[in-house]
């Protein structure tokens, strides 16, 4: 567990848990937002003052994005782990029913942070906003190059291509993040996946 110390106006000095401030300030920036996240948001949720928050953490687009990056590590993240997936219709088929199940998990805020983020941005957020939206095409290409491979290797007919599968599948969890965040109920959601997978399998699979 990794502390820092903070040093409040009077008493003591005490240390905090930085992982879970990490954690609480990422559940603040998922159901706020970046821009619509204060700095007073944080701190209250995160339980430190701001001089803590900027000797731990930086300001707070650097808080941002170690926020972020916590975002992609969780255990229910479903988008890289997917691409170890034996076959191309496994890879596909679990990462729509990975976000079917987890952006309208009611453990957490609704909908994707990363395709969120980038939705409303103003001039001054611009910096995060290419920052997110690096992290979907870095997404978009490692999808690609995994659906290179199944080409290469056989599992996809020669005239599937790679990339516009690629961004097929991305434009499909992006819609249904929004869907998540407009309230759609999770049998709903997994209704849609499973349409995709069928037009998918049809189309593509060889399975």
């Amino acid at each position: 567990m990794s502390t820092v110390t903070q040093t409040p106006c009077v008493g003591r000095p005490r240390a905090f848990d930085t992982e879970d401030a990490l954690a609480k300030a990422l559940e603040v920036f998922w159901r706020k937002g970046f821009e619509g996240t204060s700095l007073t948001d944080l701190t209250q949720a995160m339980g430190i003052n701001k001089p803590s928050l900027y000797a731990a953490f930086g300001n707070k687009e650097q808080l941002f994005i170690k926020a972020i990056e916590l975002y992609e590590q969780r255990p229910c993240a479903f988008f890289y782990p997917s691409l170890e997936q034996e076959t191309a219709y496994q890879v596909v088929e679990a990462m729509l029913l990975g976000a079917a199940s987890s952006l309208v998990d009611e453990s957490h805020p609704q909908g994707c942070l990363i395709v969120q983020g980038a939705l409303a941005c103003s001039e001054a957020g611009q910096a995060i906003k290419q920052t997110l939206i690096n992290r979907r095409r870095d997404g978009e290409i490692a999808l690609c190059e995994r659906l290179q491979r199944a080409k290469d290797e056989g599992d996809l007919p020669a005239h599937a291509d790679p990339l516009l599968l690629a961004r097929y599948i991305g434009t499909m969890l992006q819609g249904m993040a929004v869907q998540a965040t407009n309230g759609i109920c999770p049998k709903e959601l997994r209704s849609v996946a499973e349409l995709v997978l069928t037009h998918f399998r049809d189309a593509f699979s060889k399975n």
